[in-house]
């Protein structure tokens, strides 16, 4: 028996090489060398399109939101139905935009709110404006995250401040005024612990509270461990 060992190497942007062998028995075969070629390439086409959808599953890369504070780290899961609002925080987010700010008004069984200054100013850059997405499942409960605003006819969102709803049993008379775009999926007793540090009569901490935001990817896997 006659056998001949066939290597195809392949590779994906990114990620590692993927390498196929076989053996091919050539014994007694009286083929043409153009159709052998063919027979490689058409075993090949085989092999490389079931494992790129492998690695299309197993590759999954969701973003989350990562805010880190002195008391320790919070990651929210951003919500695909609150497209403009996800991609917003993503851009400040990867900018560092919220890496020199605080939260700057925490108040008990409410919320925790950081960004951009809690001032008219802050409220109402029209370069940090955006157009309110409310959807009807997506409610104030506890750990909810939603993008604050001043009080405007279109109810815009400040895209810069963001807040997480603390109170345990949620804050329904937000619901349709303030557009909730994540969740918080790890570190609500790192939320508890912020609500409750000494402030002033604005309830902005009297020791600031620095932020460091950054978006990290986790597979749908991960996040459900995460979450649980």
């Amino acid at each position: 028996m006659r056998m001949q060992k066939i290597f195809i190497s392949y590779s994906y942007p990114n990620e590692m090489a993927i390498t196929f062998s076989f053996l091919i028995d050539i014994r007694g075969f009286f083929i043409s060398r153009s159709m052998q070629l063919l027979t490689i390439l058409l075993i090949s086409f085989l092999f490389i399109s079931q494992s790129k959808t492998f690695a299309q599953t197993s590759s999954e890369d969701i973003p989350v939101g990562q805010i880190i504070t002195r008391y320790g780290e919070i990651l929210i899961a951003l919500d695909d139905r609150t497209p403009n609002h996800k991609a917003s925080f993503i851009e400040l987010a990867n900018a560092g935009y919220w890496d020199s700010l605080t939260f700057n008004r925490v108040i008990p069984n409410f919320v925790a709110q950081g960004g951009c200054p809690d001032t008219e100013e802050g409220f109402n850059d029209p370069e940090y404006l955006l157009e309110p997405e409310f959807v009807p499942e997506l409610k104030h409960v506890y750990g909810a995250v939603g993008s604050g605003r001043d009080d405007n006819p279109g109810k815009l969102s400040a895209r810069c401040q963001f807040y997480i709803v603390q109170n345990p049993d949620g804050i329904p008379r937000l619901d349709g005024d303030y557009t909730i775009f994540g969740h918080v999926i790890k570190g609500m007793s790192v939320i508890e612990q912020i609500v409750r540090v000494k402030r002033d009569g604005t309830d902005e901490p009297l020791k600031p509270i620095a932020l460091k935001v950054e978006i990290i990817h986790f597979s749908k896997d991960e996040i459900s461990r995460i979450s649980h």
